[in-house]
């Protein structure tokens, strides 16, 4: 199950890592502590494989990881 990042609307400002099935609707209220919550889109792992058995350049090759070929 995928851990998603939320964090709370009104300030101070905290993040939370919940833990939910792909198939749940995001959150609007936090389970445990009834606050209100929006999910933070963050960013992926960044691996993207370019053929069989190849596996894409590291970021230290002078691109960032991601595949977008911004490098």
């Amino acid at each position: 199950m995928p851990i998603y990042v939320y964090e709370t609307v009104e300030r101070p400002l905290r993040r939370y890592e919940i833990k939910q099935s792909m198939k749940d609707d995001a959150l609007s209220v936090h389970p445990e502590t009834g606050e209100t919550i929006k999910r933070v889109i963050t960013g992926g792992f960044g691996y993207m494989a370019k053929g069989k058995g190849t596996a894409a350049a590291p970021a230290a090759a002078g691109g960032c990881g991601s595949g977008c070929g911004c490098h």
